[in-house]
């Protein structure tokens, strides 16, 4: 889907017309899902997280300026989300428990130990690209397209990060 029928959906949306929000988030939603990852790095949480985004992009979408990068805005409102929800984490009183709750839930709150190394190890643009073009599966044209990035910056990124990933992985295994 190309930025210009992005924006017609989005023109829908503020027109009222609440059959386009399902074209807006298919094209948009795992960009924004993997830049609230590797902030709050709780896969429940980051999903509690991308539904807020959404409903607060829905409530102020008449602040987006046509034109410009839907994505990066929701993914802007995502982030903010995220660390709000990261500082009043740190206020509140934390246990084992509270810090580590991908470790004791179900496996649907998990995230998979390849995440946790990508997160911890990799900067938030090599992370998100890597998981967008990996994991999501989006071409690396699709995904310059999203984060409004040169394809030849994308296709670098993307393995640079697969690199370090390797030479991460082979260390623990020498370990």
């Amino acid at each position: 889907m190309k930025n210009s029928v992005l924006e017609k959906h989005i023109d829908s949306l503020r027109a009222g017309d609440m059959r386009a929000f399902d074209a807006v988030y298919e094209q948009t939603n795992k960009s924004v899902y993997f830049a609230i990852l590797y902030i709050v790095r709780d896969k429940m949480y980051a999903e509690d997280i991308l539904q807020d985004t959404f409903v607060r992009a829905l409530q102020s979408l008449h602040s987006y300026q046509s034109g410009t990068n839907f994505t990066g805005w929701l993914i802007r409102i995502g982030k903010n989300l995220a660390l709000n929800h990261i500082k009043r984490a740190k206020r509140e009183t934390a246990t084992d428990f509270d810090t580590d709750t991908y470790k004791y839930g179900t496996d649907e709150t998990k995230i998979p130990f390849i995440f946790d190394i990508a997160a911890k190890h990799l900067a938030e643009d090599e992370y998100e690209i890597l998981m967008l073009c990996q994991v999501s599966g989006y071409k690396r044209r699709e995904v310059a397209q999203m984060l409004n990035l040169p394809i030849g910056t994308v296709t670098w990124k993307n393995n640079q990060a697969l690199k370090k990933l390797k030479n991460i992985l082979e260390k623990e295994d020498a370990v």
